[in-house]
């Protein structure tokens, strides 16, 4: 357990809980972090923590057909025509973890977005159990609804000082998949880098696709970071997937760190692997580069 940590169960011990408060959300507001319910407690002592200093950073709000879509954004202030990022949450949604790797692009210039796209079913921030959140959330959650909003935002980010031939898009677990998923979607997109998304599972009528089915078409480049010690991501699967990425045009490559296994850049939780986390980060940047994003 982190010093934060302790000192907030310590806290606990000395509190009543008549008021309906239950001990996650109580731990949660002690702590102060932000980050979603169901990942605490967080490692404190690893957590990057980027500051607003020349940035404009906040909450938008995107209209997608009459719903409004709550959209973390964070830029170099008073500038334009910068280069977009589309940052795609884990399945914990847009918490504070996502907002601060928003934060990180927009220090290196990028105009970054990181919508909320399970507003609809609900706000995985305040779920404590990571069955629920899969059951009453994720499963529920239709990737054409998750296209259409990410449409949306990229037509706000045009509209709104982002430069329009210059789109990328990354995203971790959940938004790992969702990268792959979205650069077959809008081959306008220049470049995505996919952090350990899954590759191929069952389809249903929320998820008629996965990646590994849509490789064989795929023109973005994408750049994939796995964990070799992924328990919920074979090695085969990516095989699999490299096998299919090879009848197609695009330029999509893997990295694999044996030393990772899921969420190594994480580094609010126990996965967390800091020096893969740095050299993912660091291709990443190199990455967009390369293919003319920035």
């Amino acid at each position: 357990m982190d010093d934060l940590t302790r000192d907030a169960e310590s806290l606990l011990t000395k509190t009543s809980l008549s008021d309906g408060v239950d001990r996650r959300g109580f731990l949660k507001t002690a702590l102060g972090t932000g980050f979603a319910a169901a990942t605490l407690p967080v490692m404190a002592q690893n957590v990057i923590k980027t500051d607003t200093a020349g940035l404009t950073a906040g909450t938008i709000q995107v209209n997608v057909n009459g719903q409004n879509v709550p959209v973390y954004r964070a830029q170099p202030e008073g500038k334009t025509n910068l280069p977009v990022i589309l940052v795609i949450s884990e399945i914990f949604g847009v918490h504070e973890h996502i907002a601060d790797v928003a934060r990180r692009f927009a220090k290196q210039g990028y105009l970054a977005l990181a919508p909320d796209l399970f507003i609809r079913q609900g706000d995985p921030t305040k779920v404590t159990s990571i069955a629920d959140l899969q059951r009453d959330i994720i499963s529920k959650t239709p990737d054409a609804q998750v296209f259409t909003d990410l449409d949306a935002v990229v037509a706000w980010a045009k509209a709104n000082g982002g430069n329009p031939d210059k789109i990328a898009i990354t995203g971790f677990c959940w938004g790992g998949r969702i990268t792959w998923l979205y650069a077959a979607h809008n081959p306008s997109i220049k470049a995505g880098v996919a952090w350990y998304g899954r590759l191929m599972g069952e389809t249903n009528a929320n998820f008629p696709r996965h990646p590994v089915d849509v490789a064989g078409t795929l023109s973005v480049p994408v750049l994939g970071l796995y964990g070799a010690k992924d328990t919920g991501i074979s090695q085969e699967s990516i095989t699999v997937m490299k096998a299919a990425l090879a009848q197609g045009p695009n330029k999509s490559t893997f990295v694999i760190y044996p030393n990772s296994g899921h969420a190594f850049h994480a580094d609010y939780r126990p996965s967390y692997v800091e020096a893969d986390a740095k050299d993912g980060w660091g291709r990443t940047l190199a990455w967009f580069k390369q293919h003319g994003v920035i």
